[in-house]
């Protein structure tokens, strides 16, 4: 049996969010792939198995992806991995009418259009978590209480809200 996700499942076993007895079944032999944006190398292979799968299903013949088009998916940070390069090659070769493949989605690197932020991450989690607070009528913990619903242990909970300067007003 193969099974994958996206999630770090020793952490999740820690957290009580996965049970362990699972977690040691399917541990036998565990292969770690790091995302496609580690794998820049990766990208034109999988663009040439996708287009050529693709094209086929469509019945369309697309016979050469212009290099400009390829530099652009490589440099794409691919935040949806393999399934957001598969849907963007499946819309391209969809919009392409001859054997020339046009890229439809505009594909932007990372930090561009980036104004500088007005608060910093503390102040996001901060504002987060008394929200969420203020939600449960201050419940830290228990069913239907902040750190289930923010899905920290209560004494995580406590501990952000300590380095944070949450209280209870």
């Amino acid at each position: 049996m193969i099974a994958a996700t996206n999630r770090h499942l020793e952490e999740e076993v820690r957290n009580g969010r996965f049970r362990e007895d699972l977690w040691y079944r399917l541990n036998i032999f565990p292969i770690t792939v790091p995302p496609l944006r580690e794998r820049r190398d990766d990208v034109s292979l999988l663009v040439d198995y996708f287009v050529e799968k693709i094209s086929k299903k469509l019945g369309k013949s697309i016979g050469s992806i212009p290099t400009s088009v390829m530099h652009t998916l490589q440099d794409y940070h691919w935040p949806g991995n393999i399934r957001e390069l598969e849907n963007v090659l499946e819309r391209a070769v969809i919009n392409s009418s001859g054997p020339k493949m046009r890229l439809v989605d505009e594909l932007k690197k990372p930090g561009k259009d980036v104004t500088k932020a007005d608060r910093t991450l503390a102040d996001v989690e901060r504002e987060y978590i008394v929200r969420v607070l203020e939600q449960t009528h201050w419940k830290v913990s228990g069913h239907n209480s902040a750190a289930e619903i923010l899905g920290l242990d209560r004494s995580t909970l406590r501990a952000r809200m300590r380095k944070l300067g949450i209280q209870k007003p």
